[in-house]
């Protein structure tokens, strides 16, 4: 459970920059897995070449921003206003490039990436259960973002200002607001979060081409169980997903060794908890078809 809640917690950093860019900008941004990808492989690079596991975080954020910024300049704004379907086939162009960029410098074959380290040794969260100390680390840093980024978007002006560009765009600007400036600002932060939950993930999972691609969809789950553009929603959503796939695949095993032979669990096990999340999505949207906090009521 608690890889649930540090999985879960990553897939909201992903599905944060997601549900503010899509919520309150409108744009459908597939390329989003890729910043996640980017931060992934260069915080392995730079953690295996500096030894520095903070050097290669701070690293993977600052490239990464700065692709985000051309990509924001040179494509993302030229689709603010235009139709869904635009912006899919445009960001889903950019995964295929940013794959065969990857594949260019780093080459086709998954880059292992190392926790710090300082920790290494477990902890001992419970009597007779000790827990890997990096899985900690990021239980720490999710949580601290998620509350930094309630703090933003409820409690400063930046945040009063995102809201009132995405609630009336014309009223915004209208009233001396620089909506442009604010949405660049809002796609920065979502590449931001992105990047990390790259860099936080590569040590725990495979660092390789694809996988911006693979927790995409994941993301787009959450997105869609939350509520497009609910920050909230986004957080509690990422940790029923997380929960949800994770124990899936602990414990679904288990209950079909007692009803099925071993070789048939082998076959059906994979395949019922990689739909747990799925079946949780149905559900959901059955009895609130908005998900669970629309940001527009």
């Amino acid at each position: 459970m608690l890889n649930g809640i540090g999985y879960g917690l990553m897939l909201f950093l992903l599905a944060a920059g997601l549900t503010l860019v899509f919520g309150i900008m409108d744009v459908m941004n597939l390329a989003h897995g890729s910043l996640f990808m980017g931060g992934a492989y260069v915080a392995a690079q730079v953690h295996t070449s500096s030894g520095s596991f903070l050097a290669g975080l701070l690293a993977a954020l600052a490239v990464v921003l700065l692709v985000a910024l051309a990509l924001e300049a040179l494509l993302v704004r030229h689709l603010y206003g235009r139709d869904h379907l635009a912006q899919v086939l445009a960001t889903f162009g950019i995964i295929l490039v940013a794959d065969d960029a990857v594949k260019m410098i780093w080459g086709p074959a998954p880059l292992m990436a190392s926790s710090p380290t300082a920790l290494v040794e477990p902890i001992e969260v419970l009597p007779g259960l000790p827990y890997p100390s990096y899985r900690l680390l990021i239980l720490g840093v999710g949580l601290l973002v998620a509350l930094g980024l309630y703090l933003l978007v409820n409690h400063t002006r930046v945040g009063m200002l995102v809201r009132a560009g995405a609630s009336n765009r014309a009223m915004a600007e209208f009233m001396g607001v620089r909506v442009g400036r604010v949405f660049s600002g809002v796609f920065l932060l979502g590449a931001a979060l992105a990047a990390l939950a790259g860099a936080l993930m590569g040590p725990i999972t495979a660092v390789q081409v694809g996988m911006g691609e693979e927790i995409l969809i994941p993301a787009l789950v959450v997105l869609v169980i939350g509520g497009i553009g609910s920050v909230r929603g986004a957080f509690i959503a990422a940790l029923l997903v997380g929960l949800v796939d994770t124990c899936g695949r602990a414990f679904v095993p288990m209950a079909l060794r007692a009803v099925l032979p071993p070789a048939a669990v082998s076959d059906v096990a994979p395949l019922v908890a990689g739909l747990a999340m799925y079946a949780l999505m149905a559900t959901v949207l059955a009895f609130k078809p908005a998900g669970l906090f629309p940001a527009r009521g």
